[in-house]
C-alpha cells in the first residue's frame, strides 16, 4: 500500500474529517446559469482540494458545493491549519470568482471505515461513518471543530481558537443523548 488512501478493502482507522460548504449556495443557483455554478465549484474544488493535499490530506469527494477531505489523524494539526487556509483563501477566491457568500468547515477527529465505495468498475475511496457525519453536522457559519481535534493540536495552533459553548437543550429522559 503506497499511502493510507490506496486501500483495496474496507479498514477502520482513525481520520481527521473535514466537510466544508458555500453558505448561500441555494439562493444563488437561483441566480446564475447551472453552467456558471458547475466552473465555481470545479475552480473552487480544484484550489481547495490543492491545498489539503499539499497539506498532507486528501480531498474526497464533492457532493454539489460540499467538500469531504481526510488526513491521518497524526496530521490532525497540519490539517486544522490547512482548513483555515482552505476558509482564508478560499473565501478570497470565492469573491475574486463573484460567490457573494463564504465557506463554512467543520472537522471532527475520530474512527471511520474508509476504502474502495461505488458501482463495480467505479468504486472510489471514500469514507463512511459517525465521524464524517459529525463534522457535516457541525453548527456553524464559519469554522468549528469537535473538542477531540481541538485536544490533538500543537499548543500554538490551539491559541488561534476560542472555545465556544452551545446552547443548552433539554430532551426527553428515555431518549439517549446525541453525541
Amino acid at each position: 500500500m503506497s499511502a493510507w488512501y490506496d486501500l483495496t478493502q474496507p479498514t477502520e482507522m482513525d481520520l481527521l474529517v473535514g466537510s466544508y460548504d458555500l453558505n448561500g449556495y441555494v439562493k444563488y443557483c437561483r441566480t446564475v446559469p447551472t453552467r456558471t455554478v458547475f466552473e465555481l465549484l470545479a475552480g473552487y474544488f480544484d484550489y481547495t482540494g490543492g491545498m489539503i493535499a499539499v497539506a498532507g490530506g486528501r480531498f474526497v469527494k464533492a457532493t454539489g458545493d460540499a467538500g469531504l477531505t481526510a488526513f491521518p489523524a497524526e496530521g490532525a494539526d497540519a490539517g486544522v491549519r490547512a482548513h483555515l487556509d482552505v476558509q482564508k483563501l478560499g473565501n478570497i477566491w470565492l469573491k475574486e470568482h463573484g460567490y457573494p457568500r463564504q465557506a463554512r468547515i467543520g472537522l471532527s477527529l475520530g474512527s471511520v471505515t474508509c476504502g474502495p465505495l461505488g458501482a463495480p468498475g467505479q468504486a472510489h475511496f471514500d469514507i463512511i461513518g459517525s465521524t464524517v457525519n459529525t463534522a457535516f453536522t457541525m453548527d456553524t457559519e464559519g469554522f468549528a471543530m469537535t473538542p477531540a481535534v481541538f485536544r490533538a493540536l500543537e499548543p500554538a495552533t490551539r491559541k488561534l481558537f476560542k472555545k465556544h459553548t452551545p446552547p443548552i437543550s433539554y430532551i426527553a429522559l428515555e431518549d439517549k443523548h446525541q453525541a
